[in-house]
């Protein structure tokens, strides 16, 4: 049995955490309750778009770190998921608009 917390609950916690910060939280795409895949579009004000992914690491944890894959501008959203649940359609796609969203990335390893 793991100890992995299923992917709707953690992006239930990450939209309630961006609420509580005064932020905004949009689903984007719905993937599976279970075992999905999350990719977390943060913004500030609607600006500045950095994407985060959760990925396993060799210890066998997982840890948000900035995709391979970035964006410019917003406009951009709308291909970059298209592309990524061509491949993967239990993905998750999230956008946290966010006051601080540098400060908010660093502290969604806690919820890993």
């Amino acid at each position: 049995m793991s100890d992995r917390l299923a992917s709707s609950v953690l992006v239930g916690a990450l939209i309630r955490l961006a609420e509580a910060e005064g932020g905004f939280a949009a689903v984007l795409a719905k993937g599976d309750a279970t075992s999905g895949s999350i990719l977390i579009i943060l913004t500030e004000r609607g600006a500045n778009p950095a994407v985060y992914e959760r990925l396993l690491e060799g210890d066998g944890r997982y840890r948000w770190q900035r995709a391979a894959q970035s964006i410019e501008k917003q406009e951009e959203i709308p291909a970059l998921i298209a592309g990524r649940r061509r491949f993967d359609p239990d993905l998750w796609v999230i956008e946290l608009d966010i006051p601080s969203s540098e400060r908010f990335a660093a502290g969604m390893n806690a919820l890993c």
